[in-house]
């Protein structure tokens, strides 16, 4: 009896075929679907030797001998189980997205064609990357096309929209709380709306004007990220933004720019709109050498931030200062932590008051600002403080967070996987800061788990690989009145 004609090994090859294409389509929504990123920029390509690797090797090597039973014997008793139990462990599952659906449907299209023709007519071997490599060709190409008919109605839907003012936020780092406080406080005034959670990339905007924008709404502000070179400008021609932000540019994201000249070029390519009126460049960086002749005029447009400032506290429980406005000092309060929000608040304050807000209603408004989720925000709990500062990655703000830890009296614990993107120098550098301060510190992952665990001596360490035991770990080791900084949270994967 041939090995493919049985029931039993149709459904096998399914369940087989599915279990690449799963384990295949998480590391690529992972990596904003790119084959590049997964086989470059993946920080366990080991997984790729277990998960998809290895199966297709004992599929092509077992299948032949003992009527396929070598391969059964594999499949069912070693490799489902452990790419189950590796689906249990990812804090990062795949999201059944449209897209996903899309691709899953033509890998079955292709896993049904493949039975077909090769049990019922050709009576040969079925060979299972021929569904997987179709099944993502297919999809890729339906994806593309779907995808530029979004784009054109993104950009048709914004050109209808005249009287809406765009704004656009770049940087290294701190985009996200810019988005927000410039969100926050322009809502007490006008209709705005702001890309949800730290949606920044091309396709990511494409979507959202399509789904969310409508002619209610006044004021668009739009976080811009970027991993290459040519990234910003594609989403300045999309936006030809009103106003734009330049926060603090820095050596976030290394590994993909290379050296700090190319990260000032690319960032500066958000000057790239022909609507342009006002650029707001933070006063601590570098300028672009040169842009297209088009859009040099917009550099006269610059103005540095913050402007100049007095009277600053800020403490784990509040921040203020005073920000110079019109030649005049005025004071402001808020329950936002962080010394480096000050320049964040500050250049929103600027693009509100150009918009024609007054003193008066800017103080109110800065004073309602809420802290944004995982950025340095305080959970006080019954027995402990917590700062979650998960999703800060990058050593200025690790650096502050870690000073209002030092304001804590009392016990202070550090959850942390160091910095993801940046170099050894600045792990290096935040382990010495840590061992300042901290009386435990948990190192979650094994990224950078033996630069830290070197480089802090002091404090009690805990290298915690499965994250899952935290809260047991944190438990065990708590007492009361201890401070709890969570600072970074990398994925599983990472």
């Amino acid at each position: 009896m041939n090995l493919f004609l049985s029931l039993f090994d149709i459904v096998t090859y399914i369940l087989f075929v599915f279990a690449l294409s799963y384990y295949l389509a998480t590391t690529l929504q992972w990596y904003n679907y790119s084959f590049l990123r997964i086989l470059t920029k993946h920080h366990k390509s080991i997984w790729h030797i277990y998960y998809f690797v290895v199966p297709l090797v004992m599929y092509a090597g077992l299948s032949m001998f003992y009527h396929g039973m070598l391969f059964y014997g594999y499949f069912y008793l070693m490799y489902l189980p452990l790419l189950f139990l590796w689906y249990k462990s990812l804090d990062k599952k795949l999201v059944w997205t449209q897209r996903i659906k899309r691709l899953f449907a033509f890998i079955l299209l292709f896993i049904i064609l493949s039975v077909c023709l090769c049990v019922f007519v050709f009576h040969t071997h079925i060979y299972a990357l021929v569904p997987l490599i179709l099944g993502f060709l297919c999809a890729n190409v339906c994806e593309s096309l779907l995808f530029r008919i979004y784009a054109k109605k993104a950009h048709n839907k914004l050109q209808q929209l005249q009287n809406l003012k765009i704004i656009a936020i770049t940087g290294s780092y701190g985009k996200t709380s810019i988005k927000n406080f410039i969100a926050q406080i322009l809502q007490q005034q006008f209709s705005v709306y702001a890309t949800p959670r730290s949606v920044n990339t091309y396709k990511g905007l494409v979507a959202d004007i399509n789904q969310n924008i409508n002619a209610t709404h006044e004021i668009y502000v739009a976080e811009a990220g970027a991993r290459q070179v040519g990234d910003i400008k594609e989403i300045a021609e999309l936006l030809q933004h009103h106003y734009a932000v330049i926060g603090k540019i820095g050596h976030a994201h290394i590994e993909y720019f290379k050296n700090i000249e190319t990260t000032t070029k690319t960032k500066f390519e958000l000057l790239y709109s022909t609507r342009l009126t006002h650029v707001f460049v933070q006063k601590d960086n570098s300028y672009a050498n040169a842009l297209p002749p088009q859009f040099e005029a917009n550099m006269k447009k610059i103005v540095a931030y913050p402007p100049k400032l007095k009277d600053i506290e800020s403490t784990l429980e509040k921040t203020s200062f005073s920000l110079e406005l019109d030649s005049i000092f005025v004071s402001f309060t808020c329950k936002i932590l962080g010394r480096f929000n000050i320049d964040n608040i500050a250049v929103a304050i600027m693009i509100a008051k150009t918009l024609g807000m007054d003193i008066n209603a800017l103080q109110k408004a800065v004073a309602k600002l809420t802290p944004i989720p995982h950025r340095l925000q305080r959970i006080d709990t019954a027995q402990k403080v917590i700062i979650d500062d998960s999703f800060n990655g990058n050593l200025e703000g690790m650096s502050e967070a870690i000073r209002l830890a030092s304001l804590h009296n009392g016990r202070k614990i550090i959850v942390t996987p160091g910095l993801v993107e940046h170099d050894e120098a600045s792990n290096i550098e935040l382990a010495q800061k840590i061992d300042k301060v901290f009386d435990i510190a948990i190192i979650t992952g094994d990224l950078n788990a033996k630069i830290l665990d070197t480089h802090i001596t002091t404090p009690q360490k805990i290298i915690l690989k499965d994250k899952t035991k935290l809260e047991e770990v944190l438990a065990e080791g708590g007492k009361q009145n201890d401070l709890v900084l969570f600072a970074n949270d990398a994925p599983s994967y990472i």
